[in-house]
């Protein structure tokens, strides 16, 4: 098994990865374990330079040019990920705003009753 494509590719980076036991592999499907991988990956590409600045890339790529194209490809996954979280931040505001207004409406309602209590005592 040593020699498989799996072991080295799927299961030895989920457990190192995720931490997952390797009872936890066996019961989850491979569908499911692959993408937790490319989630993982992902997510490791995704803050693989963060702290880093402009000029911090152009001193190190001196040194290693190749490290341009892996800050592009960083850059272009933040702003990826900034866009696909701009409708997610929307809903959470459109939310926020109407909890807010029933906020608002249950306490009018409830302050009504209390008050009808009141005179009706």
């Amino acid at each position: 098994m040593t020699d498989t494509p799996e072991a080295v590719l799927l299961y030895i980076p989920l457990m190192k990865e995720l931490g997952m036991s390797w009872e936890e592999i066996k019961r989850t499907p491979r569908m499911e374990l692959e993408g937790l991988l490319a989630a993982v990956q992902e997510h490791n590409l995704l803050h693989a330079m963060d702290g880093y600045e402009q000029k911090d890339i152009n001193d190190m790529a001196k040194h290693r040019p190749s490290i341009r194209g892996d800050y592009g490809k960083y850059m272009a996954q933040r702003a990826k990920y900034q866009r696909l979280s701009k409708p997610l931040h929307k809903t959470n505001e459109v939310f926020n705003s109407e909890l807010s207004v029933l906020t608002g409406q249950m306490q009018r309602v409830s302050s009504e009753k209390k008050e009808k209590e009141n005179t009706t005592e």
